[in-house]
């Protein structure tokens, strides 16, 4: 299946009373398991580049179903993008896979999440670790002008089951150059690292494997993870997600937070 626009069922979240409602603009579906949209933006609404807000759509009881998403979009950007899988029974995604241009969803207005530069101290190279829809908020981060300000290299990484899951990912780092505030930065420091785990692609394996067996950074050709260098950025399954800050603590990496910043930090929202 190409990436698409597929409307195939009618559209949930008309109604134009629901609280904190904003409009659908657009929506890509990007293979059978993964799409993304874009809505409009309060123009009160404040968030951190790599921040997670409360979205949703009325219950057949009228009470909202809500559920964590990473805002996709960059801070300055003027309308709101979330990048979603679809589960058949989940609750809400169940749902919002047949939203259309024009429907109206809840986006709640109190944004938090770890995954900000506030958290992370000083480095030289920061890491975005993803699989999957981990990769949202890193959409965000990666056209985050800070990002590069802090930063000599930036990198992100993103594992899969299939090649067609990387196509979000891959379309983003494609039209960096032509970001009108990072893209120059970002043609210098941004590098992209895709890996899939079932079907063949250039560059097959877990990233916990890669990391681990050392092939991540021969790819790339740099160093190793060093916590006096290095800052990382993990957003992925919880399994994925505890392997990841097992392998970094036994490396000397310290977790951080809002309140105390760290070497690496872990994002601990989930979509269902």
């Amino acid at each position: 299946m190409t990436a698409t626009d597929l409307f195939q069922a009618p559209a949930p979240g008309n109604a134009p009373d629901l609280p904190d409602a904003q409009t659908v603009l657009s929506v890509r579906h990007w293979d059978d398991r993964l799409f993304s949209f874009r809505v409009t933006r309060s123009g009160s609404f404040r968030f951190r580049s790599g921040e997670f807000v409360m979205i949703g759509l009325p219950g057949d009881n009228g009470k909202p179903i809500l559920r964590a998403y990473s805002i996709a979009s960059p801070f300055w950007d003027e309308e709101l993008e979330f990048y979603s899988i679809k589960v058949p029974d989940g609750p809400l995604t169940s749902r919002l896979q047949n939203i259309r241009p024009g429907d109206r969803i809840i986006v709640k207005t109190k944004p938090t999440g770890t995954l900000v530069h506030d958290a992370l101290l000083p480095g030289k190279r920061l890491w975005m670790l993803s699989t999957g829809t981990g990769v949202a908020p890193f959409a965000s981060l990666m056209r985050e002008p800070e990002s590069y300000e802090k930063y000599d290299q930036v990198f992100l990484t993103q594992t899969c089951r299939n090649v067609s899951e990387l196509a979000y990912g891959q379309h983003l780092a494609e039209r960096l150059a032509e970001d009108p505030l990072v893209g120059a930065e970002a043609a210098q420091k941004f590098r992209r690292y895709a890996t899939t785990t079932r079907e063949t692609s250039p560059h097959m394996g877990r990233i916990t494997d890669l990391i681990e067996n050392g092939r991540l950074f021969d790819d790339l050709d740099v160093p190793p993870l060093d916590p006096a260098v290095d800052r990382v950025m993990i957003c992925g399954s919880m399994a994925l997600n505890m392997d990841l800050k097992r392998i970094l603590e036994t490396r000397g990496f310290t977790e951080g937070a809002n309140s105390q910043p760290g070497d690496y930090v872990i994002e601990r929202a989930f979509v269902g």
